[in-house]
C-alpha cells in the first residue's frame, strides 16, 4: 500500500470513530491489499471488489440484502465484532478470522470474512513460506498408521517430523501428551509448525496459513467446536503464548478433552493480546466421505457419520453460540488488562444488556472502561471485562469473577465512566474496609 492509501484508510477509520490496535490495522491493510479499496457501511453493488467495514449490525432483512449483494471479490470487516448483534450476519458469511482486542489502544475484537475461500486458496499457491509438518502417534501403535501421511509428505517434498512418542495408552494420545510434543517441536524448529494427526494425509501443499501470516489457524467443527487435529502455529509471541497456555491447561486437567482445552487456551490468549486467528476451511479438515473429499488439502481418516469430535456433545454448550460467531462467551473475559504499577487484587467489570443496546453505545462504554483503567488503575493489578447479553450471562460472569476473588462491578451501556472510575471505587473499598475493622 502507498502512503496515500494508508492516509485514506486512516481518514476512513477516523470518520467512523473506529479505533484499531496495531495488529488489527495490519490485518486490515493486508485485506485492502488483497481485495481493494475499503468503504464504510456501504452496500456492494455486485460489480466491484473491495473491503466493507461495518460499524453497526444490520437488521435481519438488511443483513439478508447485504449478504445477497456480496461477491467473492468483497471482504467484510467488523471492527467491533464482540457485539452479539453481528452474529446473524456472521452466520451467513464464511468466517475467515479474528484479531483479539489490543488493550486501550484497540479495545475491540475485529472479525473478517466473506463469500467462500476460493480467492485465498488460489492466492496461497504463491506463498514461498512452507510450514514444517509435525505429527506423533503412540509408540505402541501400528507404525502403518502414519504411512499415508509420510508418503504424502515425501510426494509433496515438505519438511516434516513424524515421531512415535511414549503414551499412557497404546491406542491414543492424551491432550497433555500432544501439547508437550508440540512444545518440543516449537523449541526444536524455527519454521511455522503445522500439526496434522498421524492418521491423516496431505493431498496438496497446505500453504493457506503461512500465506495469510496469522498467529494460529485451526478448524471449528460444526462452526463452534475447536479441533486439534489440524493446528497451525506461526512463529510469533502470541502463538507461543497460546501453545504454552494449552500445555498448562492440559497438564492441570488431563482428563478433559483436547478440543475444549484448546478452546479455553484460545479464549485466555485472545483476551490478553491481539491473537490473529484464522478459522481454516473444511478442506483443511476433510473427513472420508465428505462431498468435497476429493478436493481436500488435508484428509483425516474419519467418517462423516461422526456428529461431534468431542466425547461429550453437551460439554461446551455455554460457548457454542459465541464460538459460532468467533467471539468469547459471557463467562469468559472479553478483555484482560494489567497495570504497570505494583498493585494487588483484580477487578471484574461486567457490561450487561449489550444485545438490546445500540452497538455504538456498547463500543463507547468498552472504550471508556479500558481508557479509565489505562489512565488510573486505582490500585487494581488486573482488569477483566466481560460482555453479557442476558441476565443469566451476568450470573455466569459473576460466578467466574467470584471464584477468582475479584472485586465485581456491574455497569450498563452508556453509563458515564470518568477517568477516576477505578480510583473512586478503590477509595470506596478502603472506606468500607476501615468501617469493618473499626466500627
Amino acid at each position: 500500500m502507498t502512503d496515500e492509501t494508508h492516509a485514506n484508510l486512516d481518514r476512513l477509520l477516523q470518520s467512523g470513530g473506529i479505533r484499531l490496535g496495531r495488529a488489527q490495522r495490519d490485518r486490515l491493510i493486508w485485506l485492502v491489499g488483497q481485495y481493494g479499496v475499503p468503504t464504510l457501511d456501504s452496500v456492494p453493488d455486485g460489480r466491484h471488489s473491495g473491503v466493507v467495514i461495518l460499524k453497526e449490525p444490520p437488521s435481519g432483512a438488511a443483513a439478508e440484502l447485504f449478504y445477497r449483494a456480496l461477491t467473492p471479490s468483497c471482504a467484510v470487516v467488523i471492527p467491533r465484532s464482540e457485539n452479539p448483534g453481528f452474529d446473524f450476519l456472521k452466520s451467513k458469511l464464511t468466517e475467515f478470522g479474528t484479531v483479539g482486542p489490543c488493550g486501550a489502544d484497540g479495545p475491540h475484537e475485529m472479525w473478517w470474512g466473506g463469500i467462500g475461500w476460493s480467492k485465498f486458496l488460489t492466492a496461497a499457491d504463491t506463498s514461498t513460506i512452507r510450514p514444517r509438518i509435525v505429527s506423533c502417534h503412540p509408540r505402541g501403535s501400528d507404525e502403518s498408521a502414519s504411512l499415508a501421511l509420510r508418503q504424502s509428505l515425501e510426494r509433496l517434498r515438505l519438511d516434516s517430523h513424524v515421531e512415535a512418542i511414549e503414551t499412557q495408552f497404546d491406542d491414543r494420545i492424551l491432550c497433555f501428551e500432544k501439547a508437550e510434543f508440540m512444545v518440543r517441536m516449537w523449541n526444536k524448529y524455527r519454521e511455522p509448525l503445522l500439526f496434522i494427526e498421524a492418521d491423516a494425509m496431505l493431498r496438496e501443499l497446505p500453504l493457506l496459513p503461512s500465506f495469510v501470516a496469522c498467529d494460529i489457524a485451526l478448524h471449528k467443527w460444526n462452526r463452534w467446536e475447536m479441533s486439534a487435529r489440524t493446528l497451525y502455529l506461526g512463529r510469533t509471541n502470541h502463538a507461543e503464548r497460546l501453545l504454552r497456555t494449552w500445555q498448562q491447561l492440559a497438564a492441570s486437567y488431563p482428563a478433559i478433552w483436547e478440543g475444549y482445552l484448546l478452546d479455553q487456551a484460545w479464549s485466555l490468549t485472545s483476551s490478553q493480546g491481539p491473537l490473529d486467528t484464522v478459522w481454516l476451511p473444511r478442506s483443511y479438515h476433510a473427513l472420508k466421505g465428505d462431498l468435497g473429499a476429493n478436493r481436500a488439502i488435508i484428509l483425516h481418516d474419519r467418517q462423516t457419520t461422526t456428529l461431534e469430535l468431542g466425547p461429550d456433545p453437551g460439554f461446551a454448550g455455554l460457548v457454542r453460540s459465541a464460538r459460532r460467531a468467533g467471539r468469547t462467551g459471557a463467562s469468559d473475559a472479553f478483555m484482560v488488562m494489567t497495570s504497570k504499577a505494583e498493585a494487588g487484587g483484580g477487578i471484574a467489570v461486567i457490561l450487561r444488556d449489550i444485545s438490546g443496546t445500540d452497538a455504538g453505545a456498547v463500543a463507547a462504554t468498552v472504550e471508556a472502561v479500558t481508557g479509565a483503567y489505562a489512565a488510573d488503575c486505582g490500585g487494581y493489578g488486573r482488569l477483566e471485562l466481560s460482555l453479557c447479553a442476558w441476565q443469566e450471562d451476568v450470573g455466569a460472569a459473576r460466578e467466574a469473577a467470584g471464584l477468582a476473588r475479584y472485586r465485581i462491578l456491574e455497569i450498563a451501556p452508556g453509563q458515564k465512566i470518568a477517568n477516576d472510575f477505578f480510583a473512586a471505587h478503590a477509595a470506596d473499598d478502603a472506606v468500607m474496609t476501615a468501617r469493618h475493622l473499626f466500627p
